[in-house]
């Protein structure tokens, strides 16, 4: 059998190198922890960017699985299936209630793939909205975005990207697509000045996250969230929230915006969606911004959007969410696990710590200076966590993870951070 090394230069040899990954190979998972062909176990504080909530190969999540593989797996939207009505329904159902819909048109969803692909959908809703119903003038449509955002690496996202190294690729994929304006984010005031020098005929939405993730999961001003979506509808101004990383339960609420109790108009969902085994994600909103008047035949599709597969584990992965409240997990296990990062970084650590931040089970540690490093000692001792943007490591474990396991990860993590 290959060793962890030969599968290591295997794939240094075959695939591109767009990732930088942490030196180490899983070839099995279960719950909360992994192992490496030599055998060895570690209890994974990322979940896949918090696509993995409910833990690995969860047995209900395998078991839908298998089941729907042995009966249909693709029809491509050429044709309808049986499963892909059910699970948008349940969807609609369970999301439609964090939607605002003032009109009581209805919750409406299209199903996608990856997160990336439920951003790009949106931003195409939201400018043909734009044109269609709000009556912007041909190409004058513009998207607010926020300063330091993570929403994937399409030709278009990559554009108002501000991450100059990676994501923009210091311009080597230019030239970036137009309509897009960058602000700061937790800045509400900055949002309304903007809307206005623009024109607020001419402004179809504003793009955010409700805790930015990959910026080093940043929370907002406590209110932020309050603000932006009174100006959103004070200026007619579709409000998107990409709950990928932040959605069912990962903050302690089932969603992050649920936190000020703001309800966006659009919502990007992805990752946790698939229950760890497939890529599903979907954009859901209201008739009145999606309906057939605005979306119409050919002008969107995907061949495995809103599969026979991929709706039988979405449908499963929302069941466990709910039943096993995930999200009051997250809430109870968050506060005590921050507490203990908390208490570590209060202690002399061996590159010194700026800050200590979370909501729920998605917290990250900041230090001063360069943590790469101590995510691989992290990694010899038993804890896989990755760092972002080089001085912050991010926890971010499957919402199952249990007391006696957040003290066993704390354990180590003192270990390692703590000069002894």
């Amino acid at each position: 059998m290959p060793s962890s090394k030969d599968y290591m230069e295997m794939d240094d040899k075959y695939c591109a190198h767009n990732y930088h990954p942490i030196p180490v190979v899983i070839s099995k998972a279960e719950g909360v922890w992994v192992y490496d062909p030599e055998g060895k176990k570690y209890l994974d504080c990322l979940s896949a960017y918090s696509a993995l909530n409910m833990g690995h190969c969860h047995p209900e999540i395998i078991k839908a699985l298998k089941e729907q593989a042995d009966k249909v797996t693709l029809t491509s939207r050429a044709f309808y299936n049986d499963m892909m009505g059910p699970f948008l329904k349940k969807l609609c159902e369970v999301v439609g209630q964090h939607i605002n819909d003032p009109n009581k048109s209805g919750i409406m969803a299209l199903p996608m793939n990856s997160g990336t692909e439920a951003v790009s959908t949106g931003l195409k809703v939201a400018r043909a909205w734009g044109y269609i119903k709000k009556k912007i003038s041909k190409n004058e449509a513009k998207i607010i975005v926020c300063r330091d955002n993570f929403h994937g690496r399409s030709i278009a996202i990559v554009g108002f990207s501000t991450d100059i190294a990676a994501v923009r690729y210091y311009g080597n994929f230019g030239p970036y697509t137009p309509g897009f304006v960058i602000i700061p984010y937790g800045d509400a005031e900055k949002l309304e000045n903007t809307i206005l020098e623009i024109g607020a005929e001419n402004v179809a939405a504003f793009l955010f996250e409700p805790i930015q993730g990959e910026a080093g999961i940043k929370i907002p001003p406590e209110g932020y969230l309050k603000k932006i979506r009174e100006i959103c509808t004070k200026y007619n101004v579709l409000m998107i929230a990409d709950e990928i990383q932040t959605g069912f339960g990962r903050t302690g609420e089932f969603f992050g915006c649920d936190h000020e109790d703001v309800k966006p108009d659009v919502m990007l969902l992805g990752k946790a969606l698939g229950g760890g085994v497939y890529p599903v994600s979907a954009v859901v909103t209201t008739r009145d911004i999606i309906g057939p008047d605005i979306i119409t035949p050919g002008t969107h599709g995907s061949t495995f959007g809103g599969n026979p597969l991929a709706s039988a584990v979405a449908m499963k992965s929302l069941d466990i969410h709910i039943d096993d409240h995930l999200a009051q997990r997250a809430k109870e296990s968050g506060a005590y696990f921050l507490e203990g990062l908390r208490n570590i970084a209060a202690k002399k650590t061996i590159v010194p710590i700026k800050e200590v931040r979370g909501k729920g089970l998605l917290m990250a540690v900041e230090f001063e200076s360069d943590a790469r490093h101590i995510v691989e000692i992290l990694k010899d001792n038993g804890v896989l966590a990755k760092h972002t943007h080089s001085k912050t490591i991010r926890f971010a474990p499957p919402l199952i993870i249990t007391k006696e396991e957040i003290d066993w990860a704390l354990s180590i993590i003192e270990k390692v951070f703590v000069v002894s």
